[in-house]
């Protein structure tokens, strides 16, 4: 086992891009190249951005990777509110993902704050 794998935070990023690749696969297949796409690469770097993070060998860098994670988080919450005012996400679907995101947002800013914290 990878050390990132017992970390939560990695844990919900990844069933985070599981809800983004759900959400998405009923998208039309217009978007398949662009909205869809964009958000799933999004959703899928912010698990591979606080593994590679765990690699690295300074605290700093490694909170650079969860800033990375952080920002890719932004980008599935900015493009849902795109996909939600097309009619591609339904208000249920749009409210499941915010939440999500919420709840890993503050786990990202959390883990940040203690990678930054350890002495």
């Amino acid at each position: 086992m990878f050390n990132f794998e017992k970390l939560e935070t990695w844990q919900k990023a990844i069933a985070f891009a599981d809800m983004v690749y759900e959400v998405t696969r009923d998208f039309p297949n217009d978007e398949r190249f662009g909205l869809t796409n964009q958000m799933r690469r999004a959703a899928v770097s912010i698990s591979s951005n606080i593994a590679e993070g765990t690699a690295r060998n300074s605290k700093p860098d490694y909170a650079r990777f969860l800033e990375i994670a952080t920002g890719s988080l932004f980008e599935v919450v900015s493009q849902s509110f795109v996909g939600r005012r097309q009619g591609f996400i339904s208000p249920a679907n749009f409210q499941k993902l915010y939440n999500a995101a919420e709840e890993q947002g503050k786990m990202l800013s959390g883990l940040r704050r203690s990678v930054l914290d350890m002495n």
